[in-house]
């Protein structure tokens, strides 16, 4: 099981980090389209900044499969095991998550609002998938493979919030410095629809949180209750 996990990770750390070298380096949008502001680069996208962090992630995972632990009670929890945990509740799965669901929602619904079809000449399918499918495939995949213990519901929100809200506001940076929005969609709401619509941006986000820490506490539930009687029996 561990060597299929080590396998498991490591496809995902490869493919991840070669969607971001291939989107970085071979995907070139015109600079006369006027769906696209070169300010900001690939960094501008959360399904680019999310790939990054799958890339982290996994490459994360695999060395805890090497050198760390997922057993949920040992008798020393090492770093790389407590990095991979945070890593994986407060941002890799529901950023996951919120990028497939909030991607193929608005595409389903009208596809010019998120990925006009004139990309598609400069944005390959396969990428497409790598983006805004597989990093659902993959993190469900690692949730029920693999033990993970939520940290304080204050720590992973908190972590989860600062990240959501920190991108919004490189967002509006952009739109002020160039006068042009990171996606169409905010082009046709107003200023009062966009404050709703990062609102219910940042209430779903906290529900996919919720979300994989409800899945988290059933798949495994033996095991968080190992933990939390090793952790109460070591307060004492």
């Amino acid at each position: 099981m561990s060597l299929l996990k080590a396998i498991f990770h490591l496809i995902g750390a490869v493919q991840f980090c070669y969607g971001c070298y291939y989107d970085y380096t071979f995907v070139r949008i015109p600079s006369t389209s006027t769906t696209v502001t070169p300010f900001g680069g690939k960094l501008k996208y959360l399904t680019y900044l999310d790939a990054m962090l799958q890339t982290v992630y996994f490459s994360v995972a695999l060395l805890n499969d090497v050198v760390g632990t997922d057993d949920s009670t040992p008798s020393r929890k090492p770093a790389i095991r407590r990095i991979k945990d945070i890593l994986f509740t407060a941002l890799a799965f529901p950023l996951a998550m919120f990028v497939g669901i909030t991607f193929w929602g608005i595409y389903a619904v009208d596809r010019e609002l998120i990925l006009p079809k004139m990309m598609d000449e400069y944005f390959p399918l396969w990428l497409n998938h790598v983006m805004h499918s597989n990093i659902v495939l993959f993190t469900f995949m690692e949730l029920v493979t693999s033990f993970r213990m939520y940290p304080q519901r204050k720590v992973g929100l908190s972590i989860l919030g600062t990240f959501m809200l920190s991108y919004v506001v490189w967002v509006h940076y952009i739109y002020f410095r160039t006068g042009s929005w990171v996606y169409p969609i905010l082009t046709v709401l107003n200023w009062p629809l966009r404050v709703v619509f990062y609102l219910f941006s940042l209430g779903f986000v906290f529900a996919l949180y919720f979300l994989g820490e409800s899945l988290n506490r059933t798949i495994w539930s033996k095991e968080v209750q190992s933990t939390v009687k090793s952790g109460k029996k070591k307060a004492q």
